[in-house]
């Protein structure tokens, strides 16, 4: 995390000296509105209350363990050790126990909930344990307990235990594959589900009965519970939505022949029904209050501001040039909104498609989408744009996006990089720290997708 804990750049100086400093100056207020509104820990303490007799209080229902219940916490992903800490915070000793997974490098101080840490975007060996010790856990549940289940972002990766007769390396590479292929999230999680021991409600089925109240943030456009934290909540898909995702961006024949066996051999299971377990789900924070707040964040500074969409989703660079073009077009004609203004979004999640053979990681969709825009942009127009992921780790880089103007291709040119052959070659990171416009933030905590911020300054 930054040195705040907020999400801040740790690098803003350097970045506003690179080009126009007031719009530069204007945006990064703008995205740090952003990020600290998806930060979960606000939205927890107001949902949540101790109430008498150690009831646990979320959204004005209660919850009370039974005689001789507890109150455990699980839970995996990017924001779920923020949301954890805050439990502890307003619950106490009233909470027995429990175990939450945040990615490598996360920091947090927690002293009834187990930390532990593994891999992200792709899992580890250590996502696999913690995976088992997930389910062991939930083992341990009965129907006189509640269980607060904190899966957020990022959980697919950080506890990942692979379906029977599937090997811990052959799911990893099934990951890389996915997040490779230029499928939507939803995609991904349709298939990762149907080849998991934990995902798809095989967590809540394991918990004995026990009460589950789900505490996520979105990450997935429109918001889908079995998406988000689809260890607690019923499977809404199939295994034929499974292979057929295979199929359609050509991996059936790339994947192990395990998966295929295992997704043919399953392919008419149901998902574990729920249905007679109490579950309540509440949704922290969505890409919608992100916008929101960079509204706000906007007009205080004096400048309006206009959401563009909460659900984009695509490829990182068609995305980059289509709303770096509303922009020239704001900037050259003034349409379809009046000089100056800023265009905003959140909540979306741009892909970028690698073939089988090229290394994950070298780039991310954000600084892909920042790329396209700065060529979009060109040179000398007073437009600055950033993109960032929320959760402060771009594609499995170790920035969070990146800010780029109408001075980027100018300082390109002048180092001799050609941001196109970057772009094609998805090779948006190394262009970007060279050229100073990569925004660095550390781990912020939570995830609630991309956002972005496109001012266009005065005529």
């Amino acid at each position: 995390m930054s040195a705040t804990g907020s999400g801040i750049p740790s690098n803003r100086k350097a970045l506003v000296a690179r080009g126009p400093a007031p719009l530069r100056e204007l945006v990064l207020d703008i995205v740090e509105a952003g990020v600290q509104a998806a930060d979960p820990q606000a939205a927890v303490r107001a949902a949540v209350t101790l109430g008498e007799g150690g009831a646990v209080i979320v959204d004005g229902v209660s919850h009370v363990p039974g005689a001789n219940g507890r109150v455990l916490v699980l839970g995996a992903g990017k924001a779920s050790a923020r949301i954890a800490t805050t439990l502890e915070q307003l619950l106490g000793d009233v909470i027995a126990g429990g175990l939450v997974v945040a990615p490598d490098g996360h920091a947090a101080s927690l002293d009834r909930i187990e930390l532990l840490s593994a891999g992200h975007p792709l899992p580890t060996e250590a996502s696999c344990h913690a995976a088992q010790r997930l389910m062991q856990l939930a083992g341990t549940a009965g129907p006189q307990d509640v269980v607060l289940a904190c899966f957020t972002g990022g959980s697919s990766a950080l506890a990942c235990l692979p379906a029977e007769g599937v090997s811990f390396e052959e799911k990893r590479e099934l990951h890389r594959l996915l997040l490779g292929s230029g499928a939507a999230i939803r995609e991904i999680n349709a298939v990762r589900k149907h080849v998991s021991g934990l995902k798809g409600g095989r967590l809540a089925a394991a918990m004995g009965g026990a009460t589950v109240v789900n505490l996520t943030v979105s990450d997935v456009v429109g918001d889908p519970l079995d998406a988000i934290t689809d260890p607690t909540v019923t499977d809404t898909t199939t295994g034929e939505q499974a292979i057929a995702v295979l199929h359609a961006y050509d991996l059936w024949d790339a994947v192990a022949p395990s998966i295929r066996r295992h997704l043919t051999a399953t392919v008419n299971d149901t998902a574990p029904q729920l249905d007679d377990l109490s579950i309540q789900s509440l949704v922290l924070v969505t890409g919608a209050d992100v916008a929101n707040a960079m509204v706000r964040r906007s007009t205080e500074l004096g400048v309006t501001a206009h959401v563009v969409s909460t659900t984009l989703e695509g490829e990182s660079r068609e995305i980059g040039t289509a709303l770096a073009a509303i922009a020239v077009e704001i900037h050259d004609h003034g349409r379809p909104f009046a000089r100056p203004c800023v265009l905003v979004g959140a909540g979306g999640e741009t892909t970028v498609t690698l073939t089988q053979s090229e290394e994950f990681g070298l780039g991310g969709p954000n600084q892909a989408a920042a790329l396209a825009a700065a060529l979009r942009i060109g040179a000398g127009r007073s437009i600055t744009a950033a993109f960032l992921d929320t959760d402060g780790m771009d594609g499995g880089t170790e920035v969070a996006g990146a800010l780029v103007d109408g001075s980027t291709l100018e300082r390109a040119v002048a180092l001799q990089i050609d941001l196109r052959t970057a772009l094609l070659r998805h090779r948006s990171s190394e262009v970007l720290t060279k050229l100073g416009d990569t925004i660095v933030t550390g781990q912020t905590g939570s995830n609630v997708n991309d956002l972005f911020a496109i001012a266009v300054g005065p005529a």
